[in-house]
């Protein structure tokens, strides 16, 4: 597609010559520290860490980000630390209302839902000091969404088909899509802006936002750093740094809470020992188990549906989340555009799924076929726990599975396209986060036959997907409801299990309530000192 208009120098009359971003390579860069008991990582005092300078915001994650790239923002372990905070996008979602907000854009608007037209806001500058116009917010939707960059956000979010982008001038943008795409503003929120200089060929490891707080450092293994950023357009953070660092366990990260080495854990849940201090808020994940039918045995949807038989989600629920979480029928909660109300979880039927195994055996199936059930260390409280009782009760089912624990970055090849092709059958456990409130955001990136994170559609639910994207109102709601349906009969590419509730820790001298994207995006800005 063609880009207009044509520039030609990139740098601006008054604005600081930017710093380009560090490529990020192909190489993990460094390696974790192994660490042990509750001392915060890269400390010289542990006790002098736990009486850290009030200035100063102490956040724990359950593990280090693979990358701060920008584009891929929308994965949970990335915009944590990205979203709002060191970058920001044109649009914001509200969490709490779903209303769209102005952020780096003022206003939008289209008379026939195709050609947007956005208009910017003025006085922005970048961690650099140079000016935020139109040319760096064109360039971030070229780059995530039209270059071979290969973005996460692009497949989850805009799918196969490109965007029109044209600069009318410095403060105002027009988009168009394909298509009348009435969410277009929605999908754009899941843009974080980035300088136009900034490589469309390579990602980025440290990313140069307009955001409240600018990246300072990221000792791998170690720790991240942050600083308020003195040019910010908006409200003054209440804290002038913010430090991350990451624990595998959740214990860890709740003693650090509880023994003042933190202001705020990340992923806890009330057997972390957190007591008074945790603060549970209703979020917006579902689990399930993603099951990749280009190898056997799940090429036969007998066992795809053996495997939902074989499942006591109620039995999970109860036993190792003391009934906080809800059984899952679909990959959506309620509160999104599309949930289909009318759906029930999959009963546990032992027999059922050992039944249905063996005809397929009989039919000459490799049920024997080794499994490979994908499991991410530490991506939610009791993950663990949680795919030792789930090969143990596929296996009770007649399936050969094994548990594959990894970290995030191996996990990343399993997770997204393209999947690792040199395995055996993939039966990968997936956390998806809704951040957007619309079902359009789950079905494109998980059903479709080339979503990002599907491993397997047909034409007849590729073409549902499409008019449910089209429709607006109550047939909107209608159709992304019977694609849920359609799944569960005709697909059973997922056995859904439980929709969560998160729980954060939060030292007492931290004012912050939590909400439904604090898990995806902690917005530093908005948490401050208690009174």
């Amino acid at each position: 597609m063609t880009f207009e208009p044509t520039f030609g120098s990139t740098d601006k009359t008054g604005s600081t010559r930017r710093r380009l971003a560090l490529a990020l390579t192909s190489a993990t860069v460094g390696s974790t520290m192994l660490l042990s008991g509750c001392a915060v990582a890269n400390s010289d005092n542990a006790e002098g860490d736990a009486n850290a300078a009030s200035d100063t915001l102490r956040v724990v994650l359950q593990q280090e980000p693979p990358t701060l790239e920008p584009c891929e923002s929308n994965l949970t372990s990335t915009g944590v630390v990205d979203r709002s905070t060191i970058t920001e996008p044109l649009v914001e979602r509200n969490p709490s209302s779903g209303e769209l907000e102005p952020k780096l854009a003022t206003e939008w608007s289209s008379e026939d839902d195709t050609t947007w037209t956005f208009k910017l806001r003025e006085g922005v500058t970048f961690h650099d000091g140079s000016d935020f116009t139109a040319e760096d917010a064109a360039h971030t939707i070229e780059r995530a969404v039209n270059s071979e960059l290969g973005c996460n956000v692009e497949g989850y979010v805009f799918g196969d088909d490109d965007l029109t982008v044209e600069v009318v001038d410095d403060t105002t943008l027009t988009v168009t899509t394909a298509g009348a795409d009435p969410i277009l503003p929605l999908r754009i929120s899941f843009l974080e802006v980035v300088p136009s200089e900034t490589s469309d060929t390579e990602k980025v490891r440290e990313p140069i936002g307009t955001g409240p707080y600018k990246l300072d450092e990221w000792q791998a293994g170690q720790k991240i750093t942050v600083s308020a950023y003195d040019g910010y357009w908006g409200e003054k953070p209440a804290f002038p740094k913010a430090e991350y660092q990451w624990r595998d366990e959740g214990t860890v990260r709740a003693a650090m809470i509880t023994s003042g080495e933190a202001d705020i854990a990340m992923g806890l849940a009330p057997e972390d020992q957190i007591g008074d201090l945790g603060v549970p808020y209703p979020n917006n994940e579902t689990v399930a188990l993603r099951m990749h039918t280009d190898k056997p045995p799940f090429d036969d949807i007998r066992v795809r549906q053996a495997v939902n038989y074989a499942i006591d989600k109620e039995g999970i629920v109860a036993s190792l989340y003391a009934g906080r979480e809800k059984v899952a029928a679909q990959l959506v909660p309620e509160g999104i555009v599309g949930h289909n109300t009318g759906l029930e979880g999959w009963p546990f039927d032992l027999e059922q799924a050992k039944s249905l195994v063996e005809e397929a055996k009989a039919d000459g199936v490799d049920t024997s076929a080794p499994i490979s059930l994908i499991v991410r260390n530490a991506q939610f409280p009791k993950i663990e726990e949680l795919g030792q009782v789930l090969q143990e009760q596929l296996t009770q089912a007649g399936l050969n599975v094994e548990l594959k624990l990894l970290e995030t970055s191996q996990h990343l090849q399993y997770q997204v396209r393209p999947f690792v092709e040199d395995e055996g059958a993939i039966l990968h456990m997936t956390q998806h986060g809704n951040q957007a409130g619309d079902a359009a955001f789950t079905v494109g990136q998980y059903m479709e036959t080339d979503g990002a994170q599907s491993a397997f559609g047909t034409p007849e639910l590729d073409a549902m997907i499409e008019e449910a994207n089209a429709a607006t109102g109550e047939e909107r709601q209608s159709a992304f409801e019977e694609i849920f349906a359609y799944q569960n009969e005709e697909i059973v590419q997922f056995a859904h299990i439980m929709h969560q509730t998160g729980m954060i820790g939060k030292a007492e001298n931290i004012n912050y309530e939590p909400n439904s994207s604090t898990g995806d995006e902690l917005r530093l800005a908005e948490i401050k000192p208690a009174q």
